[in-house]
């Protein structure tokens, strides 16, 4: 069993050495992580300059550094620096939750989901909120997920198709022993607003703001779940399409030819 390790909030948060010491023992551990805190990066790739690998030190000994994007980390690793496929590609644990509309702007599931465009199983984590607060029990939640998965046989066969699932884990001591529930995103309301400051030059400047409040958080969703002591689980897809409105849009735009 081979399993890649990637993350968004760079190659010294605790969240990394979390999930890496989480799946010690499990098989091969490789690690691409980016040189500093990439988060809401999404799939962003490099392609306007080069990237750098170098190989880090101390606790990080063997992580393999990349002066890019979480997408840019698990990209180059596939395609040959990593020099094998692996079985798993795990991202995390990130520092925050990624629920709802946020999955389309986290680093932390696009370093996963960037291994499931190559046809690798994958799962990204995270805690709810930040901090770092009780990582030690979301490390035990990452090594139960991990151990049911390959013990159901859906990784390293040859027959083993491709998931992407999204785990996210209430910050509290017992995280381990929470249920576990399969949910679908909800959704946010919209941002609040940019807020607007100046530069020590005297230039006015905008920082985006904060994440709006859940709007949809009913049962079945991932923040109905957290919020009420579980363990979200949400299997992902990447097809975009609105299946449902292709035949409105075929009458409204479609020309024959």
């Amino acid at each position: 069993m081979r399993i890649l390790i990637a993350n968004d909030d760079g190659y010294l948060a605790p969240g990394i050495a979390a999930l890496v010491q989480a799946v010690q023992g499990l098989g091969e551990i490789d690690v691409f992580a980016p040189e500093q805190n990439a988060s809401g990066t999404s799939n962003a790739l490099t392609l306007s300059r080069p990237l750098s690998v170098f190989t880090g030190g101390g606790a990080q000994q063997g992580f393999r550094v990349v002066n890019g994007t979480p997408s840019d980390s698990v990209h180059v690793a596939l395609t040959g620096v990593l020099g094998h496929r692996p079985d798993l590609v795990l991202s995390g644990i990130n520092q925050g939750a990624n629920m709802g509309d946020d999955t389309l702007y986290s680093g932390t599931v696009a370093a996963a989901m960037e291994g499931y465009l190559f046809g690798i199983p994958a799962i990204a984590f995270s805690q709810v909120t930040k901090g770092w607060t009780h990582l030690d029990a979301a490390a035990r939640v990452v090594r139960a997920v991990v151990e049911e998965v390959l013990a159901q046989g859906i990784v390293g066969t040859p027959s083993a198709a491709p998931f992407l699932l999204n785990v996210n884990i209430p910050n509290r001591a017992d995280a381990d022993t929470l249920p576990r529930r399969i949910t679908r995103l909800g959704r946010r309301h919209a941002s609040e607003p940019v807020i607007r400051q100046t530069s020590p030059r005297g230039e006015t400047i905008w920082w985006i703001g904060p994440a709006g409040d859940a709007r949809e958080a009913g049962e079945g969703t991932d923040f109905h779940a957290t919020a009420n002591g579980c363990v979200s689980i949400t299997p992902l897809q990447v097809d975009l399409t609105d299946h449902a409105g292709l035949g409105t849009w075929a009458g409204r735009l479609a020309r024959g030819g």
